[in-house]
């Protein structure tokens, strides 16, 4: 199946069923009066989140829905049927946007979730509605209401905790294979994945994260080198970012650092959000060094990084299990913390914290 993580497409709620002015006509009643029911109310459009969809493909061909309209009143005070709602069904991590506003209207990222996007019309009123002492034979009745119709931009954004960030062919989906049970594309060209792949990565039995594999990005991205800036918007839910990079390149004219520096300048570029947060360096294919230890420690002084490193071999599965445990770590305590925040007072003052004082990288193997 395609991948497709954007569509735009446009919905038309029902329009409400007219009201009829009839009167009885029956036998011995000469003076029936009025009878005219009420035009049904028109179906809505409702968008509800499935966690069995992963893609939006059904939106990138069919671009129009439009639900059932209500039907008109009738005599004998028969009111219309309403009409029958349209449920959309789209993958978790869906965002639906106003497309002419380019609002936010809903982010649907629970499974079950689903929001009215359009409302249908209401019905029209009958002449029964409009009898009174001094006009007992009303011929007036209302029109059903137009339903809401809007064109909407829908995005979907994948659900992950731990996002894989790095130049094609950096090992990124030879690490998602080497830790979970994704199957991933690899090769030995670039641009190998060509859309995102989610893995499930269980720590123990009770214990686990789900880590996104992207399209590896490059240096003039921004100006639509590659594969560009595309599904970088996949990365946003994430907590956690792994910088892979390839620190063993087959072309000796290949600057691993400059490399690295390319990659987080693209970063930026895109989304200061995204840049700023947490962001491990995984050094990749340490197998292929007889001197991995001193390549390393050149490699993170060159580059000038003060954070957390990892060395890895992920075809042969050298300090993957550190990495993930590392991370199924970082993960908790990050989800301790936002619990802890929920449950503070948002009126109470907040006293300052002293901020930790950087000390030189360890590197992880």
């Amino acid at each position: 199946m395609k991948f497709i993580d954007e569509a735009t497409i446009k919905v038309y709620a029902g329009d409400g069923g007219n009201g009829v002015a009839t009167f009885r006509r029956e036998k011995y009643e000469p003076m029936g009066g009025p009878n005219g029911g009420d035009g049904g109310r028109g179906g809505s459009v409702i968008m509800l989140a499935d966690r069995n969809i992963n893609t939006l493909v059904d939106y990138r061909y069919t671009r129009t829905f439009k639900a059932q309209r209500g039907e008109n009143g009738s005599g004998s005070d028969c009111y219309g049927k309403g009409g029958d709602d349209m449920v959309l069904r789209v993958p978790v991590g869906t965002t639906i946007s106003d497309k002419a506003t380019g609002q936010p209207m809903v982010d649907l990222n629970t499974d079950g979730q689903q929001v009215m996007i359009a409302n249908g019309g209401k019905g029209g009123l009958g002449n029964i509605h409009f009898k009174t002492s001094t006009n007992r034979s009303p011929r007036q009745c209302t029109k059903g209401d137009p339903g809401e119709a809007f064109e909407l931009y829908l995005e979907l954004k994948v659900l992950a905790d731990v996002g894989l960030l790095g130049m094609p062919n950096a090992g990124k989906s030879t690490f998602i294979r080497s830790v979970s049970a994704a199957k991933p594309k690899v090769a030995d060209y670039p641009f190998t994945t060509l859309h995102p792949n989610l893995g499930v990565v269980r720590v123990d039995s009770n214990r686990s994260f789900v880590i996104a594999d992207v399209p590896g990005l490059i240096e003039g991205a921004a100006e639509g080198a590659g594969l560009g800036h595309q599904f970088l918007r996949h990365l946003q839910r994430t907590s956690l970012l792994l910088h892979l990079v390839d620190i063993a390149p087959f072309d000796e004219a290949v600057d691993p650092v400059q490399e690295a520096k390319a990659i987080v300048n693209e970063l930026k570029k895109y989304d200061q959000e995204l840049y700023d947060k947490p962001r491990w360096l995984v050094l990749n294919k340490i197998d292929m060094l007889p001197d991995s230890a001193e390549k390393v420690a050149e490699f993170v002084q060159a580059y000038g990084w003060q954070g957390r490193v990892f060395a890895i071999s992920a075809i042969s599965g050298i300090g993957c299990k550190e990495l993930t445990y590392a991370i199924m770590d970082h993960i908790d305590q990050a989800r301790v913390q936002r619990e802890a925040d929920a449950t503070v007072v948002q009126t109470a003052a907040q006293p300052d914290q002293a901020q930790p004082v950087q000390s030189q990288p360890v590197i992880e193997q």
